[in-house]
């Protein structure tokens, strides 16, 4: 049965006047449009809808049987125009967020926590994980907004927007005790020697990627996943490793962290993933991603 929507409305119109004039003043058509209204319901639905009176109309048994339900689509139709209108003025909705692990330490975070106070009605969902994975997550459209560092220069996955936020600098984490701890503006080839600790064995797929390209080869043996493990590994004397600066805030005290010489500092882009065309909350989150981005930088980010 396929109704027009004004067809319920003037049904409910004509129930509660219990007069087709009555009904068409109330919504300002005219009457005969009412009864083509009604005549067309009546059409769709094959039974009289009401009992004609001399003076005005009342429900037909039929009538009575759909009432409920006309009012239900009513209810329904007027539920979802207020959603509709809260995913335009961002006071209801959803934003499903991913970001790598290290930009949760404080770009992801502070721009939530900005997001929330101006739109406290939309709720975020987040996931972490690897770049790669919310790519083809934004893609699928699983994903409204990412934060990611892709692996290369080149084009965007198809189905992905990317939005450049930054250029992140990295540091060298060292133990405490290390004689270049305290030092600035490290020269990578001071630390040759040192036994690096990394994230994968194919040092093209981990933070070492640009210097790698330059021509820097660390020395590497202890392979470590996640942060913790190569912090404490540091923390213990075991070797050194790259932080990226935005990870710099979460890092344990017994820890030291050096900045390196602009000659050699290798850096990764930052970018947010979108589809080509974001949600209306997507939009506004990556504005405030951009703010926080650009707060981070004037803090010292080099």
């Amino acid at each position: 049965m396929s109704i027009p929507h004004g067809s319920y409305e003037a049904f409910l119109a004509v129930a509660r006047a219990g007069s087709f004039t009555a009904a068409a003043r109330a919504l300002g058509y005219t009457q005969s449009a009412v009864s083509r209204q009604i005549q067309a319901l009546e059409d769709e639905t094959g039974a009289a809808l009401f009992e004609r009176l001399p003076r005005g109309v009342r429900l037909s048994e039929a009538g009575r049987v759909l009432l409920p339900h006309a009012e239900a689509v009513r209810d329904r139709l007027a539920l979802a125009r207020a959603e509709l209108a809260a995913l335009r003025t961002l006071d209801g909705g959803l934003l499903r967020l991913g970001a790598f692990s290290s930009a949760g330490a404080a770009l992801v975070p502070r721009t939530q926590a900005a997001f929330r106070a101006r739109h406290p009605g939309v709720v975020v969902t987040r996931v972490e994980g690897p770049s790669v994975k919310h790519l083809r997550l934004v893609a699928a459209g699983e994903e409204d907004l990412a934060v990611v560092s892709p692996a290369s220069s080149g084009p965007a996955p198809e189905g992905v927007a990317l939005h450049h936020l930054l250029d992140e600098p990295m540091l060298v984490a060292l133990e405490r005790g290390h004689p270049y701890a305290g030092q600035r503006d490290l020269r990578l080839a001071d630390l040759a020697d040192e036994e690096w600790i990394v994230a994968n064995e194919r040092l093209e797929d981990t933070l070492f990627r640009p210097v790698v390209a330059a021509g820097f080869r660390p020395r590497t043996g202890l392979l470590a996943l996640d942060w913790i493990a190569k912090l404490g590994a540091v923390a213990a004397g075991l070797g050194v490793t790259l932080v990226p600066a935005l990870a710099a805030a979460s890092v344990r005290p017994d820890v030291a962290l050096v900045t390196i010489h602009p000659d050699d500092v290798p850096y990764r882009a930052i970018c947010a993933a979108t589809p080509p065309v974001p949600t209306v909350a997507a939009t506004a989150f990556l504005t405030l991603l951009q703010e926080t981005a650009r707060t981070l930088l004037d803090d010292g980010l080099r």
